[in-house]
């Protein structure tokens, strides 16, 4: 065979090689993993099959990815709910460490971080990323860790200082105008407690007031569980309810309020003063024990609302256009912050978190 015929067949021969090779490098440059990602086993969740991860690079500026790297007192939840039950957009929420370098934020519980902080993360921090100090304990109860005091960006907490706000409940204008129905009462005064230490303000005001009116108890505290089911139809069985927080600081009010609000019981309430009550609810919708001169002289209010059924259903009147909405413990509060993030890009540093939370 002669030159010119071999040359005519090789060299289409060597052209399709060519492109065929330049196509194949092109591509593995383009699917080439992220090498700086973290390496290592994903971290399983009960919802890491339902959700489909999508590909993200810093470019997608659409979506905001927010990181659980602990889970609030290891109780896992719904990462796929901001949509379809917060109405909240543009958010992918996960607890996969490997997107920890493309991750906009990283969440944090308080009470799950490590004395030692040996569970937080070693790498570099990107710079476009945001640490978020979650915690709903009050101060009394939270683990002093002065070595996170300059580690976070934002906070989120019940405090109405917090950079991210969710109190633990709320009053909302309701759809409809209606009067409210009372349930069925056939107790006076209300208590569920399960954690009790004598020194406490209030068991120590509990022990006052039960020497003058009858305390219907249940709980732990009194050797009296009761299921969770039951919570509810016992505390609307009652006039009133001992809505009595554990410690007392400034915004901490919990679902020890919103609880008897939602199910139709006067809460009674011990906590902050009611100046900071009112802050939240409506101050014709519960009685504070400060109002009082002692545990006596609420008991005898407390007597007097039982016999004069038009003083005692003047503390419904708010429901006629309100009603209770509480918070969904931990989806909401990742939701939230998810939003935060989505919507504030701008530069955020805490300089001493312990200052602030217990000043």
């Amino acid at each position: 065979m002669s030159k010119t015929a071999v040359n005519k067949i090789l060299k289409p021969l060597l052209l399709g090689t060519f492109i065929f090779g330049c196509f194949v490098t092109l591509f593995f440059m383009y699917f080439k993993p992220s090498t700086s990602w973290p390496y290592g086993p994903i971290e399983s969740t009960i919802y890491t099959e339902q959700v489909k991860i999508p590909f993200f690079s810093r470019s997608n500026k659409s979506m905001t990815i927010l990181l659980v790297w602990l889970w609030p007192y290891g109780q896992t939840y719904d990462l796929t709910a901001c949509s379809s039950i917060f109405n909240i957009e543009g958010c992918f929420i996960t607890a996969d460490k490997n997107l920890y370098n493309i991750s906009d934020g990283i969440l944090f519980h308080h009470q799950s971080i490590a004395d030692d902080l040996s569970n937080l993360p070693t790498l570099q921090r990107p710079s476009f990323q945001k640490w978020i100090w979650m915690n709903f304990e009050s101060p009394s109860h939270s683990t002093n860790l002065p070595s996170i005091a300059k580690l976070f960006n934002l906070t989120l907490n019940y405090r109405q200082d917090a950079d991210i706000k969710v109190p633990y409940g709320s009053i909302i204008p309701s759809e409809t105008k209606e009067d409210f129905v009372l349930p069925k009462k056939d107790k006076l005064i209300c208590w569920i407690v399960s954690n009790w230490k004598k020194d406490h303000v209030r068991a120590k005001y509990y022990n006052k007031l039960h020497k003058h009116i009858e305390v219907h108890t249940y709980g732990r505290a009194f050797g009296k569980r009761i299921p969770d089911k039951d919570l509810n139809s016992i505390m609307a069985s009652c006039k009133f309810y001992l809505a009595f927080e554990n410690s007392i600081h400034k915004d901490y009010i919990t679902e020890k309020l919103y609880n008897p609000l939602s199910v139709g019981t006067v809460p009674v309430v011990l906590g902050p003063p009611r100046q900071n009550y009112e802050k939240f609810i409506q101050g014709d919708a519960f009685i504070h024990v400060d109002d009082f001169n002692s545990p006596k002289d609420l008991a005898e209010y407390l007597m007097l609302l039982d016999e004069n059924e038009e003083m005692y259903l003047g503390y419904f009147k708010w429901r006629r256009l309100f009603k209770v909405k509480t918070v969904h413990f931990w989806a909401e509060h990742t939701c939230l912050a998810c939003d935060y993030l989505s919507r504030h890009k701008e530069y955020r540093a805490i300089n001493d978190l312990d200052k602030w939370y217990r000043g």
